[in-house]
This record gives structure tokens, sequence and C-alpha cells, in this order.
């Protein structure tokens, strides 16, 4: 089988610290129509560039202090990403017509980036992992409709063992009963995977409260009957 695409990925450890076992990186890629540059710290992105919108986003939540970046790291993202276009010609000249290995993806994984609160705005994240070659291709639907709207990827991140994870979001605005999927095609694939998710509350369940409450009582009243005995034994005495 020929190459259909070809996706250039680069990657580096910024830093490992051998106290605190803490390991940074940066990620850059791109293809034809398509490009990233991220940070990361464990795994975890610091932050990304949105060549779509011309700015670096910190996906980060406010509450947990995220680490900002200086003035001008955006636009070295865009000069990197040049770069990576000029390499990814040169790659593709050198490896045309090569036979590549096909991995599937594991099934996605949807998941809700903050706390549910309804009619907040939110941000459905699809993680799709262990596919090779890279990239995959991600399609939202909302209520059986097709979503393209705040919707957007990043290039696919390497694995240790060699395979790739690649993230999609889909920014949305939760309303109770509505249902969201996310579709996974790649070359290995025969027919995509999909993954959904559903816009719904649940009360807490009272049962272990209770279970909780029997357990207390039953502790107390197995206190008094001993201090009961310890007396009157010491009455005996």
């Amino acid at each position: 089988m020929k190459m259909s695409k070809l996706l250039l990925i680069l990657c580096c450890v910024l830093g490992v610290s051998s106290d605190v076992l803490h390991e940074g990186g940066q990620i850059g890629g791109c293809s034809d129509s398509n490009g990233e540059m991220m940070y990361t710290l464990e795994g975890e992105e610091l932050w990304y560039a949105d060549f779509k919108y011309g700015t670096g986003v910190t996906p980060q939540p406010d509450f947990i202090d995220p680490i900002s970046f200086p003035e001008g790291t955006y636009e070295e993202a865009v000069a990197d990403l040049q770069i990576c276009k000029t390499n990814l010609q040169v790659c593709r000249q050198a490896m045309k017509d090569l036979p590549v290995e096909q991995d599937p993806p594991e099934p996605p994984i949807i998941y809700i980036r903050d706390a549910l609160e309804l009619k907040v705005k939110n941000t459905l994240i699809c993680h799709v992992t262990g596919f090779y070659p890279a990239p995959v291709e991600v399609f939202w639907t909302k209520n059986g409709k097709d979503v393209t709207d705040g919707t957007s990827i990043n290039v696919p991140s390497p694995n240790k063992d060699g395979s790739f994870t690649q993230i999609s979001r889909l920014e949305f605005i939760p309303q109770l009963g509505d249902i969201y999927s996310c579709s996974v095609e790649h070359v290995a694939l025969s027919e995509p995977l999909t993954a959904i998710w559903d816009v719904r509350t649940t009360p807490p369940s009272v049962g272990p409260l209770v279970f909780c409450g029997a357990g207390l009582t039953v502790g107390l009243v197995g206190v008094a009957a001993g201090i009961f005995f310890f007396i009157k034994g010491h009455k005996r005495s």
C-alpha cells in the first residue's frame, strides 16, 4: 500500500528532574493542511498554538494556576511550522512508495473538561490512542446530526511504543437530554469507532449515607454497652 498522507512529528524532552521525577516536552508537527506546536508536562498539554485562530491556548483550567508562557511564543511556533513543512517535503521524497504498517486505534474515550453545569459553556474531549500510522479523523455529532462548529483536533503525539495519540475537542453548552458522539476513522479500520456521551444529572445516592449512619449507631451502642459493663464490673470488685 502506498502512503496517501504524510505527517511529520518532532518531539523533544525539555527537562527531567531526578528529584521530583517531572518531565516536560515540546511536540511540533505538520501535514499539508495542518500543524501544531505544543508544550507538555507529565504528558498533559500546557500550551498549544491554534494556527486557525492565530493565537496560543492554555487548555488547563484557571483554578489550578497554570504555567504562563511569554509573549512571542506563538510567533516562534509559526516560524517552526514553516520549517516543519519544508522538512515534510524532504521526507516525502525520501519515503516515496514505502509500505507502512497499520495498527488500528483503541476505542475512543469521551470526557468533559470541567464540572458539568447545565447551560454553561464547556468542552468535550475525545481521546484516541494506540494507532499507527498517524493521523486519525474525528467526526462529532449532536443528537444524530453532524457538528463542525467549535471542533478542533491536535497533531498526533507519539507514544513510547511507537503508536500515536490524538485529541479532538468540541466546545458546547450542555442541555439536559442532548447526546453527543465522536467517531474515529483510520486507514486500519474497516468502519469507524464511535463513543457516546449524553448530558444527564444524577442525584447522589443516599445508600452510603444510610449505611454510614447505621454503622455509627451500631458503634455508639457498642461503646455504651462496653462502658456499662466496665462500670458494673468495678462496682462488684
